[in-house]
């Protein structure tokens, strides 16, 4: 599975608006780093990134031990609101 299709499906399983998440993938300078930015609604932002920032934590530990088994770049995670 793709890394932001991976993503999204674990951030679209946590909110109740599905229809307003948007993970897209974009470019760095950096060759083994990749960005990977999650658009939710203002409402659902709390539970993304959870209680001390835990789901958010969560979601990244989970996309990046996924791109340790495939490519093995460093996966940033930039959640905002719509």
């Amino acid at each position: 599975m793709d890394l932001v299709t991976l993503t999204e499906e674990i951030v679209k399983a946590l909110v109740e608006d599905v229809d307003a998440v948007s993970v897209k993938e974009f470019p760095t300078e950096e060759e083994n780093v990749m960005l990977i930015q999650v658009m939710v609604a203002e409402s659902d932002m709390g539970r993304v990134i959870g209680r001390d920032g835990k789901c958010a934590n969560a979601i990244r530990t989970l996309v990046q031990a996924s791109s340790a088994l495939k490519d093995n770049k460093y996966i940033k995670i930039d959640i905002d609101k719509f």
